[in-house]
């Protein structure tokens, strides 16, 4: 049986004034910014369809970066780092900093109340204990995606500022937020282009066909607006 999505009377009003065809990036923006307002201020999200194999470690595709005007909220960061580290991190933004005695708290109380964890290279054979806890959450700090550095403090101010991390799902989609709709469009036009040009600096070289197969633009309560691909 088909999976039937019920729809609010506010998304089909709304998917009225949508568009079929794919359109320039600042059209995208002046569409999903112009489609009928919710009472709160819906994220707004960039959607990537690639060509990647997401079964070959070669083509996973994962990092992060800061956005040029930011993504419009703070998040909660935890740092595991060493006591000498622990008040420059907290200090930075982090809502929790430690060592051992952190892992042990997240071990005990599983304790999972935040958006990033950042960790200093060292600390990483205490944390892989947490990886069952960690890991299905996509909380488990990476190098890959800039949470495993010796620079803790840099890292957690970072994020506390609403630096983003994207992967891949199993689908080889890759979903970032790039503001919120409240962005004046320049803003949010900017923070597109960021993200674009990250994933396509990503392309595995193992990678076959089109890397762009599509990508949309939509907020949280709105259709999704196509883009125009230039390759």
């Amino acid at each position: 049986m088909p999976v039937v999505v019920a729809r609010s009377k506010r998304y089909k009003e709304t998917a009225k004034t949508a568009v079929a065809q794919a359109v320039p990036i600042d059209k995208a923006v002046e569409v999903v910014k112009g489609f009928k307002p919710t009472k709160f201020d819906q994220s707004v999200e960039l959607i990537f369809s690639l060509g990647i194999d997401p079964k070959q470690a070669d083509q996973m595709i994962r990092g992060s970066l800061s956005l040029p005007h930011g993504i419009g909220k703070s998040k909660r960061v935890v740092a595991f780092c060493p006591e000498h580290l622990v008040t420059a991190a907290l200090n930075a933004g982090a809502i929790k900093a430690g060592g051992q005695e952190l892992v042990a708290q997240i071990e005990k109380e599983n304790f999972t109340d935040f958006d990033v964890a950042v960790a200093t290279p060292d600390m990483m054979r205490f944390v892989g204990r947490l990886g069952k806890v960690l890991g299905p959450k996509g909380l488990m700090p990476s190098p890959k995606a800039g949470t495993v550095t010796p620079d803790v403090a840099g890292a957690v101010r970072e994020y506390a500022a609403g630096k983003v991390e994207f992967r891949n799902d199993s689908g080889g989609n890759i979903h970032s937020v790039v503001g919120k709709v409240s962005f004046d469009s320049p803003k949010l036009v900017d923070n597109i282009n960021a993200m674009i040009t990250q994933i396509r600096k990503m392309k595995p070289a193992t990678s076959k066909g089109a890397y762009f197969k599509k990508i949309v633009l939509k907020a949280t309560m709105t259709p999704a607006v196509q883009l125009e691909i230039h390759h």
